[in-house]
């Protein structure tokens, strides 16, 4: 708990005054003003979270976080739990579409084994930071305990601060574990008091029986555990998931340390999501990398005030809508860094 706190307590607000200065120096480059659109905006705020008028971005990382649920067992989802670890030897291999993506925009994938029920061999890629063996099934027993989930927490936290270290200058959530539509469908029912259908959609693809058992399954579950919803801590614990505490402990760990983080889908935002639950200001360093499929997405995003880059209609997770967002990020950037000005030029600025 003292790292949490500790990170809780280093987390600032970006001053305004800095994306004031990074908006004119925008102002003074060969185009006419705010014609970038919303490139103009993620550079800017890359410029304010950083503290600098240059910011770099070239070393980034996409922490693909893995872990199983005991929720599964509830016929939540279309895949058995034994999918999880045959996908992340998929992402060791480099053969996931977060590879793919993330090869395309320049950025290293690292998986993190924080829960799956599966013993890893130590291998180049992989780090191994297992809480548990998955969490419990839900329906019937709180999914972690709360030392669980702040364990999960801090290591994310612990992720971002030796990024910080190894001087990386973006980082990426993405996950995997079969059934992690569940908990982030109740995560967010939990938060917002809103009916679980209107946040709970098909996940890998169930059908409609399945459906109808997922959306009945969180109302008992959360009738039965009665999260607080003023406490995030306890939402997570109660009906959450390994790998979105991890992540929820990277997107703290990023904004203490003033590093951008680009936040997948539906189940990487139910983890920013309680980041930002448990300090606001977190919000100011996650940029959304895009608008899920799934119904409660768009909730999430709302609640969190973040405005997704964008709208491929991807439901995959693992980190591949983030991987297609830092390469627009990086772009904007770009043109912060790069771009003539009217005086280089020898423009006339009319």
């Amino acid at each position: 708990m003292e790292l949490l706190q500790n990170t809780l307590g280093r987390i600032e607000p970006v001053e305004e005054a800095f994306l004031t200065k990074a908006q004119a120096k925008l102002d003074q480059k060969t185009k006419p003003v705010g014609s970038l659109g919303r490139l103009e905006e993620v550079a800017r705020r890359v410029a304010a979270i950083r503290r600098t008028l240059s910011p770099e971005t070239e070393k980034k990382v996409i922490y693909t976080f893995a872990g199983d649920h005991g929720v599964v067992d509830e016929g939540v989802s279309a895949f058995p739990k034994e999918v999880t670890p045959q996908m992340v030897l998929n992402f060791l291999s480099g053969g996931a579409g977060v590879n793919v993506l993330a090869r395309h925009a320049g950025a290293e994938v690292r998986v993190v084994d924080i829960g799956v029920d599966y013993d890893f061999v130590p291998a180049p890629g992989l780090t191994i930071r297992k809480i548990a063996r998955g969490t419990r099934n839900f329906a019937k027993n709180s999914a972690m305990t709360t030392e669980e989930a702040v364990a999960a927490i801090e290591v994310g936290i612990s992720l971002a601060d030796e990024a910080k270290r190894e001087g990386v200058a973006m980082l990426g959530t993405g996950e995997m574990g079969i059934g992690n539509t569940t908990p982030s469908s109740a995560i967010i029912a939990a938060l917002s008091g809103c009916s679980v259908s209107e946040v709970t959609s098909r996940g890998t693809g169930i059908n409609d029986a399945a459906l109808k058992r997922k959306v009945e399954v969180i109302e008992e579950a959360l009738a039965l555990h009665r999260p607080n919803p003023e406490d995030p801590l306890e939402v997570l614990a109660k009906v959450g998931g390994l790998e979105i505490a991890g992540i929820a402990g990277l997107v703290l760990g990023a904004a203490a340390n003033r590093i951008p983080v680009v936040v997948d889908g539906f189940i990487s935002t139910a983890g920013a999501l309680i980041a930002c639950e448990m300090h606001p200001a977190a919000r100011d360093y996650v940029f959304a990398a895009h608008s899920s499929v799934e119904v409660g997405h768009a909730l999430m995003l709302q609640r969190m005030g973040a405005q997704p880059l964008l709208d491929l209609k991807l439901r995959l997770g693992e980190g591949t809508g983030a991987a297609l967002a830092m390469s627009l990020i990086e772009a904007g950037v770009k043109v912060l860094n790069e771009m003539a000005t009217f005086d280089e030029a020898g423009v006339s600025a009319g």
